[in-house]
């Protein structure tokens, strides 16, 4: 129930979207290594699905967090200072704070989860290299403002500094979702981090990467990935290859599982709206409610998954060493095409529990 990632399909599935060439040159591809940066035609692929990118603009890496490894260890050093907005995925703190000084900007849930722009100005110190942030936001949802998101770029540039976006969800919501630019596409110094693992629900396939327009952090992740997964898997390559050929069509079979799942969460919310504080995200399949109840998030979170078998992680999950966080959340999912059970357990348990005890 708490799941950020799209329902996933199996591997028959999969090969029955591909072609007979693409099915072709799955079975009877030699299992040797293949390129640090990519097959060429994947990335080619990769690409297309951007604005403005060519194949040379492109580097893969073995699912996403090796390209957030990557970006950090480039573009950091321990001179540096980053920024990163809060709460966050935990390695987008954790590796720049590892590297250099970092500082948190925190999301503003009055304000829809969004950015202050002031606020990431005034944290900008002459050694500010990379400001890190992920729209749709992880555990939000929330999806930045289009003139919010063009401002911190323009106030980037004029800083000189890089920004990794992680946008693995971009793609993910309600139907007809509107989703920013990709920042690859609308800043020279940007680095869109993109995977198959939460939007196409492909998380088995561990292929992931960074779309830059800076030739030279590119080759320098490129060098770097030499001492880390050296090359992605073959297989992996091909199939990702027939899911992003079929991009629409999977992509519109998760956001229609979402259009299933987030008026079932708004009922359910409703009903028990002296125990919760629903925010409806913008995006993506998850969604961050406050819980009001006087046990604490904690309590309650690890009462339900042991005596009913459901499972949210509590917002305590998400706490940073860069500033306060939220302490009374927890984080849900909708992604998933079993939500009915999970919601019979979880309305269950707080029937044995009783609404008055818990409160």
């Amino acid at each position: 129930m708490t799941a950020s990632d799209a329902e996933a399909m199996s591997m028959r599935d999969l090969l029955a979207m591909a072609t007979p060439a693409e099915r072709e040159a799955f079975e009877g591809m030699w299992l040797g290594y293949t390129e640090t940066f990519g097959a060429p035609d994947l990335r080619a692929a990769i690409a297309a699905t951007y604005a403005k990118q060519s194949a040379l603009d492109i580097l893969c890496f073995a699912g996403a967090s090796e390209g957030i490894f990557a970006a950090n260890q480039v573009i950091l050093d321990q001179d540096s200072h980053a920024i990163v907005v809060t709460p966050n995925y935990q390695s987008h703190e954790t590796l720049p704070n590892a590297i250099c000084e970092a500082t948190g900007v925190p999301l503003e849930p009055s304000d829809n989860w969004s950015l202050d722009i002031d606020r990431v100005a005034a944290a900008i110190r002459p050694n500010t290299r990379l400001v890190t942030i992920n729209f749709p936001h992880n555990p939000t949802g929330a999806i930045l403002p289009l003139d919010r998101y063009e401002a911190l770029v323009e106030l980037c540039r004029k800083h000189g500094i890089y920004i990794l976006h992680d946008e693995i969800f971009n793609g993910l919501g309600e139907t007809g979702t509107r989703h920013l630019p990709f920042i690859a596409d609308i800043y020279e110094r940007g680095l869109s981090l993109n995977v198959m693992s939460k939007s196409f629900g492909l998380p088995g396939l561990r292929v992931g990467w960074i779309a830059c327009q800076d030739a030279e952090i590119v080759s320098k992740m490129e060098r770097l990935k030499h001492y880390l997964s050296i090359c992605n898997s073959g297989p992996s390559e091909r199939l990702t290859m027939i899911a992003l050929r079929n991009k629409d069509r999977i992509l519109a079979r998760n956001c229609a599982i979402v259009d299933e799942n987030l008026p079932k969460w708004d009922a359910f919310f409703a009903r028990h709206s002296e125990l919760f504080e629903w925010q409806r995200p913008d995006g993506s399949c998850m969604a961050f409610p406050r819980y009001k109840g006087a046990d604490g998030v904690e309590a309650f979170c690890a009462s339900l998954v042991e005596e009913s078998g459901v499972l949210f992680l509590p917002s305590t999950i998400y706490s940073s060493v860069l500033g306060p966080t939220p302490t009374d959340r927890l984080r849900l999912g909708f992604g998933r095409a079993n939500l009915d059970e999970g919601l019979a357990a979880l309305n269950a348990h707080l029937m044995r529990n009783g609404v008055a005890h818990i409160f």
